[in-house]
């Protein structure tokens, strides 16, 4: 392949597009890779599109040497199949949804295991038609709330989803670690820095999950590592190792007047200095009033979630830990219809004759003391002991995590990053079997119902996250398997340099390496120079003034190693810089 900047459908930018805040989104459109065509929708111009098909390639390969066969499903799908499943409600405002001219109901496809289990239960119906493995690399459609980050979070991406089939919890097992080696293999080839964590599974349902988090100061996943013993989770995922309950004599409850305490230091100082307590935040227990509504039913209930008073909840994790409920703060309204509640005085101790449901942090055990709300206006209570004041229904990890926290694995203590996600691997189990009624007819002739397994990656988000993982302050560093071309060559323009680079990139792509010239005339060599730079591109031949005394200068763009190389050795040298 040989590519000529003078007829290629490029144009670079000098200036960062106004609504960029993260480096691949800059980058990317200043390199003229994308352009946006409207929020969260982009088009992918030349060397955008062979980056892409590179990833794509790659993710392909992968999945085949894995022993997936590829298919490929509609994005326009009828509402029959997700409604069967629940998730055309549960998906709620995310998915696009439209009619065709008769009314009918349809969606365009977020992800398709609907789809994946009705093709197997119409082609399939023996033991001896499984295990299998189907995928398809495909545009999705989600409606983001607020896309942002140029294609990181768009409303149109390409995705690699595959599906496993399996006849028992075993075989599902193993098909869950042939994709977690598959996905390993993949993302070092693409040449991305990643960290495998725990996950949840929300609306996909299933048992075990992990996460593929590349990490990057732009991402919007927090996760937590330890290493001293490898554990890596996702924030929403973290679990917190409840301390042993507290046996023996516990202190007495005692109701405290405590005006204008509107916050939790404030109360924290109030009661030290007014009633002698001595204690920190963290020994207060803060509850908080939710409303969870499950999708499809329009019914919510009322829940109050009881956290340390030193940490704020993590709605994420909330989130997560009630999904697929929706929760969402109690409102002043909705206060107005619970007068038992007084708000911001709440104390768990009259909940259970409220019949409201109460869960807490794993970190109140039977026997932890707490200062709480006495459920009068202007008090609260001291002393007030889990298991004998009040009795939770259950603990929830919905309290933010933070730098230090205890392992749940060896003790140590956590590290925080933040990342984004490239990949995602379910055992969904038999949530989407169960639905479509997949069985297979075992050798007894009794049914076997399947069990699956759903597996991401994100392949165009994949091109965003090797932007934000390998450019320096000049432009892109693409890794060479990814990059459009493996040598740009710079032809500065006088005294038969661009004839030079011609005749160079034509003996190159002879030698069967993917080439770009510089071959414009008229343009200056700094414009040249600072084009090369922002493209990326791993190998970089420049002829230049050198010309005339028969030199040339090979840039590694990877590592900004520069040297002088004779003009007739060049070509040689190019082809060992790019089979290295």
């Amino acid at each position: 392949m040989l590519l000529r900047m003078s007829s290629l459908f490029l144009r670079t930018l000098r200036d960062d597009p106004a609504d960029a805040e993260v480096p691949s989104h800059k980058l990317l459109v200043r390199a003229g890779y994308v352009r946006r065509v409207a929020p969260g929708i982009y088009s992918w111009l030349p060397l955008g599109k062979m980056v892409l098909e590179n990833v794509t390639r790659i993710v392909r390969e992968e999945m085949n040497r894995m022993g997936g066969q590829e298919v490929l499903f509609p994005a326009l799908l009828p509402r029959e199949y997700y409604e069967a499943t629940g998730r055309w409600t549960e998906y709620g405002d995310t998915l696009f949804r439209l009619q065709d001219r008769k009314g009918a109901d349809y969606l365009l496809g977020p992800t398709h295991e609907e789809m994946f289990t009705d093709m197997v239960k119409g082609e399939y119906s023996s033991y001896k038609d499984y295990p299998v493995t189907l995928y398809q690399i495909q545009t999705k459609y989600r409606d983001e709330a607020r896309p942002r980050a140029g294609i990181l979070r768009g409303r149109e991406f390409v995705m690699k989803d595959s599906y496993s089939f399996d006849l028992d919890d075993d075989g599902l097992k193993r098909s869950y670690e042939q994709h977690r080696e598959t996905y390993i293999r993949t993302f070092d080839r693409l040449g991305i820095s990643y960290k495998i964590c725990f996950a949840t599974s929300g609306a996909m349902g299933g048992s075990a999950s992990e996460e593929f988090l590349a990490p990057a100061a732009t991402g919007e996943d927090t996760f937590v590592a330890c290493h001293q013993c490898g554990y890596a989770a996702n924030a929403e995922a973290v679990t917190t190792p409840a301390p042993a309950a507290i046996t023996g004599e516990r202190p007495a409850l005692r109701v405290l007047d405590t005006p204008d305490t509107p916050t939790i230091e404030s109360l924290v100082d109030h009661v030290n200095e007014h009633h002698g307590l001595g204690i920190t935040a963290a020994e207060t227990l803060k509850n908080i009033v939710v409303k969870v509504t499950t999708p499809g039913s329009g019914k919510s209930e009322t829940l109050i979630v009881g956290v340390p008073g030193d940490r704020e909840v993590d709605f994420k994790r909330l989130e997560a830990s009630l999904a697929p409920g929706e929760p969402a703060i109690f409102e002043a309204e909705d206060f107005a219809r619970h007068p038992g509640l007084v708000r911001g005085y709440i104390g768990p101790q009259v909940l259970k004759d409220l019949g409201i449901r109460y869960l807490v942090d794993p970190r109140v055990v039977d026997g932890s003391a707490w200062v709480t709300g006495a459920n009068e206006p202007g008090k609260h209570a001291a002393g007030v002991v889990a298991g004998r004041d009040f009795t939770a229904d259950g603990t929830i990890e919905a309290a933010e995590v933070r730098a230090g926290d205890a392992c749940p694995v060896c003790g140590s203590g956590l590290s925080i990053d933040r990342g984004i996600e490239i990949g995602h691997i379910f055992q969904l189990g038999r949530k989407y079997a169960d639905a479509a009624k997949l069985d297979a007819l075992g050798p007894d002739g009794k049914p076997i119902r399947v069990t699956m397994g759903s597996y991401g990656v994100g392949v165009s988000r994949a091109v965003a996250v090797l932007a934000e993982q390998r450019h320096d302050e000049l432009g892109l560093v693409w890794p060479r398997e990814v990059a459009p071309v493996d040598v740009h060559v710079v032809g500065t323009g006088k005294d038969g340099q661009i004839e030079a680079a011609n005749r160079l990139a034509e003996d190159l792509q002879a030698r069967g390496l993917r080439v770009l010239v510089d071959d414009r005339a008229g343009v200056s060599p700094g414009v040249k120079f600072k084009d090369a730079e922002l493209l990326g591109m791993p190998t970089i031949l420049i002829i230049g003034r050198g010309l005339a005394q028969g030199v040339a200068e090979l840039r590694d763009r990877v590592t900004g190693v520069k040297e002088e190389i004779p003009i007739d050795e060049a070509a040689d040298r190019v082809v060992a810089a790019c089979r290295a």
